[in-house]
């Protein structure tokens, strides 16, 4: 199998080593779920999952939930009621949204406030080792002091500050040596929840959550790390940086995978804008099935602008499927499903290529359509077709 990897910008052979593969992908913030963009790239993952598990391998699929953050506190104080209440409604919105679109759960799914102990402990480590340090009850990781951190973004320095302050960056704060350095403990505000730390009360930074938990499950390289487009700077790079740095082990991740963001029109669907399309909206109008086949209908890596005439011709396409699918068999010679079945294996094999499993899906349930209208025995061809259609999360039902 090969796949796109972010960190070399090539596509990579991804060999898993003694059959085991470990995959972390950066969940949500819950205040506000579950949109387009959650769902192409959890869609995307899934079906990497279960094509991983397809091959035989031993997938353990890890994805975090990041449940105290900036944005949650703010949508909270909007809305009159506690931070925690805001994230486990929100994360049970998430999941039941997931389960419609028969996406399968992560094998662990940690809450960053469950997580508080490991994270003080790579701030402990990392500030021992220079990379860190504490001004004002807060720590602060120093760019500075780590010529390799850019490698993943590609970017100078100026680019990086531009990119990090659209993205929460506070580079007025007093309290850094540095207009970049990222925080890994924050202060106790007064209004804020906090956790008892070496540092005074306070609560982690947004970046050592992830390195927290990733290293927790999967140890100190795991095998895939995922994400939306908008993580690779600064929260993967982030990552990186301090994980590396804490560990001693190179690299952290093996292959970055990133999907493409989802646009509404010319913009980026984003809770911030308010231009989201809601999971829940759209499965009152179509079916799972048509909703992931237009998903994955785009290259993965891609930016692309929902449609709902999109959704509905994906309805079509899982129509023809489920027909041919629960179609009746005949007893005249067989028609052999190995061609398309080659070409749907030999697509995921090139860097998750979803559309061309997708069109080689749609030609096998119309082969099946033909070979049942000459009267022969479709049996094969249609497990086929179902097992196939499984990989990409569809119930053909």
């Amino acid at each position: 199998m090969r796949l796109y990897n972010t960190l070399s910008r090539r596509v990579e052979t991804f060999e898993p080593q003694g059959g085991r593969v470990g995959l972390y992908v950066c969940g949500i913030t819950p205040y506000d779920t579950t949109h387009m963009g959650h769902a192409f790239t959890y869609v995307v993952f899934d079906t990497l999952v279960r094509y991983l598990r397809h091959l035989g391998y031993q997938v353990r699929y890890v994805q975090n939930v990041t449940d105290i953050d900036d944005d949650i506190l703010n949508r909270a104080r909007q809305m009159g009621i506690p931070w925690d209440e805001l994230a486990r409604m929100q994360t049970a919105l998430y999941i039941q949204d997931m389960a419609a679109l028969n996406v399968l759960p992560p094998d662990v799914f940690p809450w960053a406030t469950q997580e508080i102990a490991g994270m003080i402990a790579i701030v402990q480590t990392l500030l021992e080792r220079g990379y860190a340090y504490e001004s004002g009850g807060s720590v602060y990781y120093s760019v500075r002091n780590d010529p390799g951190f850019g490698q993943l973004s590609k970017m100078d320095y100026p680019e990086m500050l531009k990119t990090a302050n659209e993205r929460g960056n506070y580079p007025d704060d007093p309290r850094k040596r540095d207009p970049l350095d990222f925080v890994l403990w924050q202060a106790a505000q007064p209004d804020e929840p906090s956790w008892d730390s070496p540092w005074g009360p306070g609560r982690p930074g947004w970046h050592i959550e992830c390195s927290a938990m990733s290293m927790r499950y999967l140890g100190p390289t795991v095998d895939i790390h995922g994400g939306g487009a908008d993580l690779v700077f600064p929260h993967h790079e982030s990552e990186i940086a301090q994980s590396e740095h804490y560990t001693g082990v190179r690299p952290f991740v093996r292959i970055w995978m990133h999907t493409g963001m989802v646009r509404l029109g010319e913009e980026k669907m984003s809770k911030s804008l308010g231009n989201l399309v809601m999971v829940r909206d759209v499965l009152k109008q179509h079916s799972p099935d048509a909703l992931r086949l237009y998903l994955l209908s785009f290259p993965y890596r891609e930016s692309w602008a929902y449609r709902d005439a999109g959704v509905a011709a994906a309805e079509e396409l899982a129509t023809h499927l489920r027909a041919a699918a629960q179609s009746a068999g005949s007893s005249g010679p067989a028609l052999d499903p190995s061609p398309w079945r080659t070409r749907f294996l030999a697509a995921l094999d090139d860097d998750l290529n979803t559309p061309a499993a997708i069109t080689a899906l749609r030609d096998l349930a119309t082969a099946i359509h033909g070979a049942q209208a000459e009267g022969r025995d479709t049996a094969d061809a249609r497990l086929a077709l179902r097992e196939l259609g499984d990989i990409l999360g569809l119930t053909l039902r």
